[in-house]
């Protein structure tokens, strides 16, 4: 069997699990199936020490500007102490990642189950793939203490909103955004302030978000609004085997 043909019966429960009500029994097994998810995710990356968690377009190839910008921010990053962690795939995800791993950082990676078979890509020290889109954004946000959102497109504002709705709303701390790429999202910088204007948000929304093109400014905000802020040190503990866990 070919991977793409155990990668539809995956696909197609999602679709209809989101497709309205089914049978309590294929909705329980659906449970069962999603709660595994975490648990796995968990074993994976309890052990990853502080992360900075990189969104970006997976489309990019590696001559692009993007792609360079990416790769500096994973190794300036990484050179701070932090993980670094994307989505595992190619584009900005795999030149944040080989930033990382080239600069002798951690590199880690939340792959996804797609029809196209997004593989991992080469500059990570540890991944796991997940079969479904909410269990992973979960993953991604869980272990980090600072989001930078590279240029992308539907996916990557997803994160980039649900990032900031998560520090509105209080679920998470008041960790840094950094939006970095002042050209590329310039129309979404401006209706960000529009709505400022209009007060569908408020200015307190925007407090954690840095706007920049510069490497060195993003290093500066995550020394003092991650690093300092909430007193970050690379802890060392020990995985429990019983529990299915693998040390980085």
């Amino acid at each position: 069997m070919k991977k793409s043909e155990k990668i539809l019966p995956i696909l197609s429960e999602e679709k209809s699990f989101l497709s309205g009500p089914r049978s309590r029994l294929r909705e329980f097994f659906f449970t069962i199936r999603v709660v595994w998810s975490f648990i796995r995710g968990f074993q994976k990356m309890h052990f990853l020490g502080p992360c900075v968690t990189v969104f970006g377009s997976a489309r990019f190839e590696a001559d692009s500007l993007y792609y360079q910008q990416a790769e500096q921010v994973g190794a300036a990053v990484a050179k701070l102490g932090f993980t670094i962690m994307t989505g595992g795939g190619p584009g900005i995800m795999e030149a944040a990642n080989k930033g990382a791993y080239e600069a002798g950082g951690y590199s880690v990676g939340c792959n996804i189950v797609l029809p196209f078979e997004q593989v991992p890509n080469p500059y990570l020290h540890k991944w796991i793939t997940i079969p479904y889109f909410f269990v992973r954004k979960v993953l991604l946000v869980k272990y980090s203490y600072a989001f930078v959102v590279m240029p992308g497109g539907i996916g990557t504002l997803d994160e980039f909103f649900e990032s900031l709705l998560l520090i509105q709303t209080k679920i998470i701390h008041q960790f840094p955004v950094i939006l970095f790429g002042t050209e590329y999202y310039k129309d979404l910088i401006a209706q960000l302030e529009k709505m400022k204007q209009q007060k569908s948000i408020d200015n307190l929304d925007l407090e954690n978000l840095l706007i920049t093109d510069s490497v060195e400014e993003m290093i500066a905000y995550l020394k003092t609004n991650a690093i300092k802020k909430f007193g970050l040190v690379k802890k060392v503990s020990k995985p429990k085997w019983w529990l299915g866990e693998s040390k980085v």
